[in-house]
């Protein structure tokens, strides 16, 4: 670990290093004593791995075969990794669709095995087209990587668009099979990756989306979220050790009090700590969504310097790998494991694959304030560097068109430094921008549909893909997310944002379960008893030092009556006014 040293490909401002992150370097671990052997009670054959290495790539062993899901299945009929590591999408991007559709192993290929490329097949709305996810580690990206992908969706008519996620990432949308190589080729000329995004891989890592200019930042994450992205993919090459992992894995490195990148949802989270007068981070576990069950991360009970991150994400992802269950989907993300183990348990097998089997036990000095009032990042803030700001603009449920990406690139070139920063509420942050410059960029025609100043009930709106290209969605989301807000706007004032998700299916991609209102896609009936799209309505959701997950309100409501329930609730629960009402009191 010790000769690992990255540095973060950023932009800069000609003739300055004022907005460039420092080198890590990552070095041995402290030495500390392990927990005493046997002292979790836990079965010994429970823990021996299930996986074993093979010609460079890591399977499932024979004896725990029985049993598994269909999705390791296809992981065991043929390597996934092989399609990118041994080119094997070179010859699957020349066979035609009907071709492809004659054999299992090569319909398994689009269907399944293309994910860990990044690509996933819309069989059942858009049949031959793809879309693609990339990594895109803290969510920063240049003007030449969005007018790159810009070009890519263009080519594509009305099926191309992108859309900025729930993970500060892109996805574009509209892919064709046999220009596959050449995008990726495409990816790698301008910096980028799709590599590991999908299906049993660790996705994009986040962190703070103003990491760097944040007057008010514990650290900066671009470093480490960097350093964590190009350790797990082998700097883009592909990292077979990470790859047969038994379900998906996130990860977070927390660089401010605000906590923008939701550690409580992720599978590991890095929270700033000093300790003995060093710098480093404790550790959270097992957060993580599902359609059947939502858990909160839970402390680890261990710290590891800021200097020497990675060490203990191999050493938690190896665990995982080693130890995870693989039969029912439902229940293998990794926090099914650490309550199988217990947390000393599951920390037990961690310490086994540290550097020396020791891990420093968690820090009591805390670095993130426990009451801190989470701040606002659109509209036009003081960075950390004199004379410079940052606009943050509102992206409409995170749906972008070719040629607004090309504006935005323009205006990042123009008032910046090149720079475009991707936020988990699906917006836009443009960093580095001259205060003289400030006013220009605001009369810009492209901020009269991306506002840095949006209504009060758009600035939290989020809305996953919806049913217009996932095939697992049960409702459209996008358009309908916009139309039942911009309703609601009608008849309500609020004093504040209020945060509203959508999701169309029980996966909960758009993240309802951390809204203040949530709407989870349903099939229900209405009041004439005929079936129609509706959602699970979820209150209660919080974000920040007081993390906590929604609960379901009401269950099926249909669609068509959503604004007036949200009316209520708005009035109700978070101070809302009536328009009629605040027009008679001015």
């Amino acid at each position: 670990m010790s000769s690992l040293s990255l540095k973060f490909l950023a932009p800069s401002l000609p003739n300055s290093n004022r907005f460039r992150p420092t080198r890590l370097h990552a070095a041995p671990p402290q030495t500390v004593e392990p927990p005493a052997s046997g002292a979790t009670g836990i079965d010994l054959e429970r823990l021996e791995p299930r996986v074993e290495e093979k010609e460079g790539y890591f399977v499932l062993k024979e004896k725990f075969r029985k049993g598994i899901n269909p999705q390791e299945k296809v992981k065991i009929e043929k390597e996934p990794m092989k399609l990118f590591m041994e080119n094997g999408i070179e010859e699957l991007s020349k066979m035609s669709l009907e071709e492809i559709e004659k054999l299992k192993l090569t319909k398994d290929d689009i269907d399944v095995r293309l994910k860990w490329l990044g690509l996933f097949h819309r069989r059942k709305h858009h049949y031959g087209r793809f879309m693609m996810r990339l990594k895109l580690p803290n969510g920063v990206t240049t003007s030449a990587q969005t007018r790159y992908l810009a070009s890519v969706i263009r080519k594509y008519g009305k099926e191309g668009c992108a859309d900025v996620t729930t993970r500060q990432n892109w996805q574009i949308r509209g892919v064709v099979l046999p220009d596959v190589p050449e995008i990726l080729q495409g990816l790698e000329e301008v910096g980028l990756t799709s590599l590991q995004s999908g299906m049993d891989n660790v996705r994009n890592p986040v962190g703070n989306p103003i990491a760097g200019i944040d007057p008010d930042e514990i650290v900066d994450t671009r470093p480490y979220t960097n350093l964590l992205s190009q350790y797990i993919t082998a700097n883009s090459r592909g990292n077979p050790a990470f790859t047969n992992l038994p379900r998906k894995w996130n990860v977070c490195v927390i660089g401010s009090h605000d906590l923008y990148e939701h550690p409580h949802i992720n599978d590991l989270a890095y929270m700033p700590a000093t300790k003995n007068g060093r710098f480093g981070f404790n550790l959270l576990v097992g957060g993580f969504f599902s359609p059947k069950r939502c858990a909160e991360a839970i402390p680890l009970d261990a710290w590891v310097p800021g200097d020497d991150i990675l060490p203990v994400c191999k050493a938690v992802l190896e665990a995982y790998r080693d130890l995870g269950a693989r039969g029912n989907r439902q229940k293998t993300r990794m926090m099914w494991l650490i309550d199988e183990l217990g947390i000393e348990g599951f920390r037990a097998e961690v310490v086994k694959r540290m550097p020396q089997e020791q891990l420093e036990r968690a820090s009591s000095e805390d670095l993130v304030q426990k009451q801190w009032e989470r701040r606002d990042y659109l509209g036009v803030h003081p960075q950390k560097q004199e004379g410079y700001s940052f606009v943050g603009l509102h992206i409409p449920v995170g749906r972008i068109q070719a040629d607004e990406m090309d504006e935005l690139a323009r205006l990042a070139d123009e008032y910046g430094s090149g720079e475009l920063r991707l936020t988990v509420e699906q917006n836009i942050i443009i960093p580095n921008i001259e205060n003289s410059k400030i006013e220009a960029l605001l009369k810009e025609p492209l901020l009269e549909r991306f506002s840095p100043e949006p209504p009060l009930l758009m600035k939290g709106l989020v809305a996953c893909t919806g049913n217009q290209f996932c095939g697992q969605a049960i409702i459209e989301t996008k358009a309908r997310a916009l139309k039942v807000t911009e309703e609601v706007d009608r008849q309500v004032s609020v004093p504040r944002p209020v945060r509203m998700h959508w999701t169309g299916c029980p996966n909960t991609c758009g993240q309802v379960q951390v809204a203040d209102i949530g709407f989870m896609g349903c099939m229900t009936r209405n009041k004439d008893g005929k079936v129609v799209e509706g959602a699970d309505v979820f209150l209660g959701g919080r974000i920040g030092s007081d993390s906590h997950l929604g609960d379901i309100y009401k269950k099926g409501v249909p669609c068509d009556d959503l604004v007036p329930l949200v009316v209520d609730l708005l009035i109700n629960r978070f101070g809302a006014v009536r328009r009629e009402m605040e027009e008679a009191e001015d």
